[in-house]
């Protein structure tokens, strides 16, 4: 989990700004899917080779590609730029590039010399829609607050008429001839390649420029506009099948989960039923990133997918959005089905196999995190309003602890599929968690506001993020799926809530005797007492370790005997190795029910745990909670183990009384 307040220097300038570029003309298209999509079936369904044929109804597929999509995406990204009034004047603009564009093609086909085939102004409409809203922009600042009161209306009604009409003469005239010029040298660049059997190599660059969630750019900024227009053609395009193929990410996934291990494997075969049936391509992507060797397994799939679409001449009549494998069944023609899904097939096979390789050559926890060990950090910050450190270093500024959070905001590049997810995932669990005052909300990064306290986004994009909404508090998150980082959100909240709530008259001294087995500790501490810290000269297996941590909570009446299963089942899901030496196994969360009250068992094996993918735990502190009070002590231990210097010191303790002092001594 990465936090960070304003002030902080963003990198990956070049990086961020290629991914601004790109999301703003999926920016234009996205919103526009549903459009294309009705297109899709009214070709589908009522041309002369469609399913239902029907004259009249036909009548509308060319105006419906040639105008108003073009048009709709223009007001879009007008719209993004200045409002109503910023889309209206992108529109007119880019009906001049759809008229002159027109009569480019009919002065060449009269004449002989071109032989073209009409051309949407798709590329047009990204391109003027935009520009004529910046500028439209531009010059209704020049006499701001300038105008006579009364006037203001007739100024601006006229003022953005002659701008459209000068724009649209523009459009008519110098953008249309270079659009006509681009878009020929674009078609005349992919026919090259499938006439020589080279369309493959194009996901050298799309499966890449994917993960690093390029893809709505590349799918909806470029393969879309020239896919259409080879699809009004000849029927489909294979164009449309490039980025959008799901087989790539389920074999990933797939890899992962056979292969994986920790959070990775624990989380694959959900992501793999979303990323496949969902069509939400971004939540494998941080599976690749955190083994950049996994860019030959997508790669190579992607290759294989797209020769065997090639070889099968396979096609879809219109966009696949989103990518999942419902949509492209729905968009195949009846003819080109069976190769679509042998297409399929064997990118998951190829991409499955050398993932595969990849993960069982250098088999490493790649996730190695808990969130209540973090969730124990936050508490404790929350509390203090002071930094506290894991094991990776700081993870939050004090303004955290200071900032009330009332609304969450998930960002994506796009704003529609992954982040909606992520924000889905956490409204529940503030719901479960009884907290009802926290607006939680999806966004694209491009319309972020100031009103946002947190902000979550995936690690890629978390620079665009921060360059929006600086005052924010910004989380980091590797999958907007099921990230441990929720949990730590929703305990930061939980302490907010608690903090500003009135201070509760303090609890009269229980009798000597009376306090149970959880009585008071040192400095008031009930859940850590010298009869559940031990040592041992020797080594254990995990599971022996796992075994006496359990008896230990269970001895203290914390836990039943249930609890040992669940600690084992949580380090089947993710791993309790935290560093340094130490693990801190617990319970999964299925297992509340066994859980009476809160304790810690501190083991310390000095021949070591062997705890799984080349780590050896020393510390072994087992953990049972309940309402929170077992955080404070837990994140003391955290700092205490994020120090080499004390790390030492504890393992030079000579007794459990003497290891037990130094543990209890930070509470309070």
């Amino acid at each position: 989990m990465s936090t960070t307040t304003s002030g902080t220097k963003s990198p990956g300038k070049f990086r961020v700004g290629v991914q601004k570029v790109g999301s703003f003309m999926s920016g234009m298209v996205m919103p526009n899917i549903p459009a294309l999509v009705m297109w899709g079936l009214l070709t589908a369904l009522f041309i002369p080779d469609g399913w239902w044929p029907n004259e009249q109804l036909a009548t509308l597929v060319d105006p419906t590609i040639h105008y108003l999509l073009p048009i709709l995406i223009a007001y879009t990204g007008g719209h993004a730029i200045y409002d109503k009034r910023g889309g209206v004047v992108a529109a007119v603009a880019t009906m001049g590039a759809i008229g002159g564009s027109d009569l480019l093609i009919a002065i060449a086909n009269e004449s002989g010399d071109g032989g073209l085939g009409q051309i949407h102004m798709f590329l047009g409409a990204m391109i003027m829609g935009p520009l004529a809203a910046w500028l439209m922009k531009k010059i209704d600042g020049i006499w701001e607050n300038r105008i006579r009161a009364g006037f203001e209306m007739l100024v601006n009604m006229f003022s953005a008429g002659i701008f459209g009409l000068i724009a649209a003469v523009f459009g008519f005239f110098a953008l249309a001839p270079a659009v006509n010029w681009l878009t020929g040298v674009l078609s005349t660049a992919v026919e090259y390649l499938i006439n020589h059997s080279l369309l493959p190599l194009t996901s050298i660059l799309i499966e890449p420029a994917k993960v690093f969630f390029l893809n709505n750019a590349i799918n909806h900024g470029v393969l879309t506009p020239l896919g259409v227009g080879e699809a009004e053609v000849t029927g489909k395009s294979i164009l449309f099948l490039l980025e959008a193929n799901p087989g790539v990410g389920l074999g990933v996934l797939m890899a992962f989960t056979f292969f994986g291990v920790g959070a990775a494997r624990g989380s694959a075969p959900g992501a793999a039923i979303i990323q496949f049936f969902g069509g939400i391509h971004e939540v494998y992507f941080p599976y690749v990133l955190m083994k950049p060797a996994l860019l030959v397994a997508v790669i190579a799939g992607g290759m294989s997918g797209v020769a065997v679409n090639a070889l099968f001449d396979t096609g879809l009549r219109a966009p696949a959005a989103p990518g999942s494998i419902v949509a492209i069944i729905f968009q195949a023609p009846g003819s080109d089905l069976l190769g679509i899904l042998l297409a399929v097939f064997v990118s998951a096979a190829v991409t499955f196999v050398i993932a595969s390789i990849i993960l069982r050559a250098g088999r490493k926890r790649d996730l190695a995190g808990d969130d209540q060990f973090s969730a124990a950090v936050r508490q404790t910050m929350a509390n203090k309003g002071k930094d506290s450190a894991t094991l990776s270093g700081l993870i939050a500024s004090e303004a955290t602890a200071v900032k009330t959070i009332e609304r969450v905001v998930f960002a994506c590049d796009a704003g529609m599929g992954s982040s909606a997810m992520g924000a889905s995932v956490l409204r529940k669990k503030f719901k479960d968690a009884g907290i009802t005052d926290v607006s939680v909300t999806n966004s694209a990064i491009a319309a972020l506001d100031t009103s946002a306290d947190l902000v979550v986004t995936q690690e890629q994009l978390t620079d665009r993020a921060k360059a929006s909404v600086p005052d924010a508090l910004h989380i980091s998150v590797d999958g907007f799926m099921n990230a441990p980082e929720y949990d730590e959100v929703v305990d930061l909240v939980k302490a907010q809530r608690s903090a500003s709530a009135e201070p509760e008259p303090p609890a009269a001294p229980a009798a000597a005797g009376a306090a149970g087995p959880f009585g008071p500790g040192p400095q008031g501490s009930s859940v850590l007492k010298p009869e559940f810290v031990r040592i041992h000269a020797g080594g254990a297996s995990r599971d022996e370790a796992l075994a006496e941590a359990a008896a230990i909570l269970q001895g203290a009446g914390a836990v039943t005997g249930d609890y040992l299963q669940a600690m084992k089942d949580r380090e089947e899901a993710v791993s309790t190795f935290m560093g340094n030496g130490l693990a801190i196994p617990h319970g999964t969360e299925a297992a509340k029910d066994a859980v009476l009250g809160s304790a810690l068992a501190v083991l310390r094996y000095d021949g070591g745990v062997e705890w799984g993918g080349g780590d050896t735990a020393t510390f072994v502190i087992g953990i049972a909670g309940v309402d929170g009070a077992h955080l404070e002590i837990l994140a003391s231990v955290a700092q205490q183990f994020g120090d080499d210097e004390q790390v030492a010191k504890l393992n030079a303790a000579t007794t459990p009384e003497e290891l037990y002092d130094m543990l209890a001594s930070e509470i309070g």
